[in-house]
């Protein structure tokens, strides 16, 4: 597969310890697990600049935004590219802590307020942290003790972690010159910073740089554990919450907590303790009253904070607007996958166009790592860099077979019944199933990369249908009844449907846009509460078949959209294996399951009527 003088590099993603480690000194169990870093675990492959495998670890070990170091999505990416790791020309990390790093943090910590048993403690830990577990030679001997492979010094390459970002959305993006702002829970010490990105080479505007005690994405994670979710996970809930309310009028978190200020940056009135979870429990409890488990109190909450963090990142990109004259604007980070800010953000920006990538968080900075390593390689070509410019797929994970596929059919043997269908035939089948109100898992080829399900490993219904929101929560993902779907959209239709302002599409379910009036009766099951959809707009190209089914669906039906949610229960990651979308069709009330070409349905019992 590669050739003489090919540029191997992998990127990973991943620490064998710092659950363990975060539980023992900081407390971080339960909901809080994955509240600091080292969640999302992956590995990527790039060969000549192409992106050839990359896959999270928590697809193959089963266990959500795991942190354990990504041995499973190493042993894929290499046999996928059927390599070994004396193939491997770089291996890049997307983390740089440096001493330098660690002494920096220290002396942020002694000279902060807090009393010196505290400092001393905190700085205890932190310089454990730095031994055990991310420091160069920590990291390269956690390598070693899971793959009893050492990487050559010289072959290594730690990247920043916000640099990993920008690259991550400049390389999926396809690689045009253009101004980046990432913002997250923390790197090694900062929570934002913005830049450009030409010809590969990144230039960060260095005043731009939020330290993580002002960090928008831990507060966030805060504010998310605070409402009784999940940190660092749960924040599509909290979004999803701040449309069934206006924001507070003042809004304290604007009006008392946060600052802005004329280079661009901002700072809270109160400091985040980013060893403590619980810090600001008490502010969140002064400005809205003692906790209340309604959705009422949690709505009210979550619109105060939307309304936060819009504010904020619209502060940040005025400012990068005028200290660019590039016309792209990249957005990444944590903090970029909440869609309900990216639209307004966009709109009331100078720039033609922003992206925000199916990578933009954690999950995709062994992508940015990566490429950031390849692109300043010594040994990389220009002309292998004009060939790599192109916008990536996202179906980058494991495939299966026809093979694959009927051997994990067999061990359900009595329990479901298969039709083999030929393509034709499974695009006018399933198509004509969706016009009832069924809900049927879909499974085909690569696995996405990313938090979204983007129609590999999905679940799709007919939005026509006024109460199939309530049946796919309660029956199928065992979730909140709160909790909004995703329309599919073809991209040529999508403004019809959607207002969708200067946008033309949106792949990656990255952007939310009003529903126009007439179609909101025609796509209830599909429109959120304040009348908005994230969607995801296909093309021919990027979804051949999906994209049939979705045609077919619309000739019979006149409906434009179907609904796609994850093909997943609560608390679980998106299925990845064939046994694993069985194992979830038979486990809930989905009626029908794709798998390739193979119609199943269940052998127990006819489908209830809904």
């Amino acid at each position: 597969m590669t050739g003489k003088n090919a540029v191997i590099v992998l990127g990973c993603n991943g620490f064998s310890r710092v659950s363990e480690f975060f539980s023992e000194r900081f407390g971080a169990t339960g909901i809080n697990k994955h509240y600091l870093l080292g969640h999302d675990a992956a590995a990527a492959l790039l060969i000549d600049g192409r992106l050839v495998a990359a896959v999270e670890e928590e697809r193959l070990n089963r266990e959500k935004k795991t942190t354990d170091f990504p041995a499973n999505a190493i042993d894929w990416c290499l046999e996928e590219a059927g390599i070994t790791f004396d193939d491997v020309d770089l291996f890049a990390f997307p983390w740089n802590w440096s001493t330098g790093i660690l002494n920096e943090i220290l002396d942020g910590i002694r000279t902060s307020p807090m009393p010196q048993p505290a400092k001393s403690g905190l700085m205890a830990d932190m310089a454990d942290l730095f031994d055990q577990v991310v420091s160069h030679e920590a990291i390269l001997a956690d390598f070693e003790a899971r793959t009893g492979h050492r990487p050559d010094p010289a072959k290594v390459r730690f990247v920043p972690h916000h640099l990993a970002h920008a690259t991550t959305g400049y390389y999926l993006a396809g690689m045009k010159d253009a101004a980046f702002l990432v913002s997250d829970g923390r790197a090694e010490r900062f929570s934002t910073l913005a830049g450009e990105i030409r010809g590969g080479r990144i230039t960060v505007f260095d005043d731009t740089v939020t330290g993580s005690e002002y960090s928008m994405g831990t507060l966030f994670s805060a504010l998310t554990r605070f409402l009784g979710f999940v940190p660092n996970n749960d924040e599509y809930k909290v979004m999803g919450l701040a449309g069934y309310t206006a924001p507070p009028a003042p809004n304290p978190f604007v009006e008392r907590l946060l600052t802005l200020h004329d280079d661009g940056r901002y700072t809270f009135t109160e400091p985040l303790r980013t060893d403590d979870p619980h810090s600001h429990d008490a502010l969140f409890e002064e400005y809205f009253g003692p906790f209340e488990d309604t959705l009422a109190y949690k709505a009210r909450v979550a619109a105060a904070a939307q309304q936060m963090l819009n504010v904020a990142t619209a502060h940040q990109v005025s400012h990068l607007e005028r200290r660019t004259d590039l016309g792209r604007l990249l957005f990444e980070g944590g903090v970029a996958l909440n869609c309900l800010n990216n639209t307004p953000l966009f709109e009331g920006s100078r720039f033609e166009d922003m992206q925000v990538s199916f990578g933009a968080s954690d999950t995709g900075i062994t992508i940015g790592a990566a490429a950031h390593a390849w692109l300043n390689h010594p040994g990389t070509d220009p002309a292998d860099i004009l060939a790599a410019s192109a916008p990536v797929t996202p179906y980058l994970g494991p495939a299966y077979d026809d093979a694959a596929i009927e051997q994990a059919v067999e061990g359900f043997t009595g329990r479901v019944v298969v039709t083999r269908l030929d393509d034709d035939e499974v695009v006018e089948h399933v198509a004509k199933l969706l016009t009832e109100k069924v809900v049927i898992g879909w499974f085909e080829g690569r696995i996405e990369h990313g938090p979204r399900a983007l129609g590999h490993r999905s679940i799709l219904a007919n939005p026509g249908f006024t109460d199939i929101k309530d049946i796919i929560n309660t029956r199928v993902k065992h979730r909140e009844p709160f909790r909004p779907f995703a329309p599919l959209v073809l991209e040529e239709q999508a403004p019809q449907i959607f207002d969708m302002g200067r946008k033309t599409s949106s792949p990656y379910m990255t952007f939310v846009f009003p529903v126009r009036d007439e179609y909101k009766d025609r796509i209830p099951g599909a429109v959120h509460v304040d009348g908005t959809s994230r969607i995801q707009t296909l093309t021919d190209e990027g979804t051949p078949r999906l994209t049939a089914l979705l045609r077919k669906f619309i000739e019979l039906t006149g409906t434009p959209c179907l609904i796609n949610t994850s093909f997943n229960v609560a608390g679980e990651p998106i299925v990845c294996t064939p046994t694993d979308a069985l194992n979830c069709f038979m486990g809930t009330e989905i009626d029908y399951l794709v798998l390739g070409n193979h119609l199943i349905a269940k052998s127990e019992s006819p489908r209830p009527t809904r």
